[in-house]
């Protein structure tokens, strides 16, 4: 009797403890959904006469940062920009299940996949940029991105065998693409398209269209520090003055700045992701060439352009030419695009028409010609 008595007192307290448990977990939990459904309104503050907005997300796995001024400038236009940034990270992601580039991939070497506008152009500008770089810059990259890892938990050099299946891979001639239909094939199973090397750039020059649409013509979008788009000059007339990023230091510190006006910066570097074996530092910036990680004494390449895709794409291929080929081939461009390569010693190569715009901060680095 006293032990059922126990066992019922033992039981009531435990069914009382799950109840209250459940209850707070349900509370948290929808707290929370709430939280992450609602999203963080931007920061608005004067500037002299002129509103200026700014607002702060994680998208395209890193921080993207934008403000604009202008009178006219609201929230719905912030929402807006996140919105398209969200579309673009789901439909040119590898990785995402439900996104149209991973549709591709696994369709790869079975059949042709419909495709948004969008990304029906993303992968024809790629594929330009893979003609006219010869095949330097080549989003079918993919199998060779996914073998190394750098990045996201890749330490160690891969069999050379392993290496040699992603470079077989690797070939942007097997890229079928079906404008009227609206198509991406990849003619081998396999094959992985990667918009890494030009997604950031074709997001940065989106969001500058629709700002222009709207009226709004003096912003700066900030894709993870390595797309920069300053459009139009600061609300008093004046040019943006940028900070270059140190190759050699943590990100936020710079060796010099610049000042632009409706320009993009792109830059590219061995400091972003790597890991070091025998004391050889494995960047994240492939040779298709090789299948390897580029070793050309580069330490970075800093492109300015007016279209941020053309920059993107341009900051891996010109990388992978190195210093002396690269700078002969931007300033071969019907286009207005300038550069500066920083090399392992310190030494900054730069095109004819951006040296003088530098001004370097830091005595580590000195031109070299």
């Amino acid at each position: 009797m006293f032990k059922n008595k126990k066992l019922t007192l033992i039981l009531a307290a435990l069914v009382i403890i799950l109840v209250i448990a459940v209850s707070v977990w349900l509370f948290v939990g929808n707290k929370e959904d709430k939280t992450s459904e609602t999203p963080n309104d931007a920061t608005v503050t004067k500037e002299g006469d002129t509103t200026s907005m700014s607002q702060t997300f994680y998208i395209y796995d890193t921080v993207v940062n934008i403000k604009v001024y202008g009178d006219t400038v609201a929230q719905k236009n912030m929402d807006d920009i996140q919105h398209m940034l969200e579309r673009m990270d789901k439909e040119f992601s590898r990785t995402k299940e439900d996104g149209e580039i991973y549709a591709v991939n696994k369709a790869a070497g079975k059949e042709a996949v419909v495709v948004s506008d969008e990304t029906l152009d993303i992968v024809k500008q790629s594929l330009k940029y893979a003609e006219e770089m010869g095949g330097l810059f080549d989003p079918t990259i993919g199998p060779l991105v996914d073998l190394w890892n750098i990045g996201s938990g890749g330490d160690h050099v891969p069999p050379q065998a392993d290496i040699d299946k992603g470079k077989s891979l690797t070939n942007y001639k097997d890229v079928i693409l079906d404008e009227a239909a609206k198509t991406v094939k990849l003619a081998k199973e396999g094959m992985v398209l990667d918009m890494g090397g030009i997604g950031k750039g074709y997001a940065a020059d989106r969001i500058a269209d629709y700002l222009k649409a709207q009226g709004l013509d003096s912003a700066m979008i900030n894709l993870g520090g390595s797309s920069i788009i300053a459009l139009g000059t600061k609300p008093n007339g004046s040019q943006w003055n940028i900070g270059l990023q140190d190759p050699d230091k943590s990100r936020g510190t710079q060796l010099g700045t610049i000042k632009i006006t409706n320009e993009v910066i792109d830059a590219s570097g061995v400091y972003e992701r790597f890991f070091m074996q025998d004391g050889v530092r494995y960047h994240h910036i492939l040779d298709p060439r090789t299948g390897f990680p580029s070793q050309n004494g580069l330490k970075s390449v800093t492109i300015m352009s007016p279209n941020a895709t053309d920059a993107d794409a341009l900051s891996t291929g010109v990388f992978l030419m190195g210093e002396e080929a690269g700078i002969k081939y931007l300033e071969a461009l019907p286009e207005n695009v300038e550069a500066f390569f920083i090399t392992d010693d310190n030494k900054i190569y730069a095109t004819s028409g951006i040296r003088e715009r530098l001004q370097l901060t830091d005595p580590t680095y000195s031109f070299a010609n």
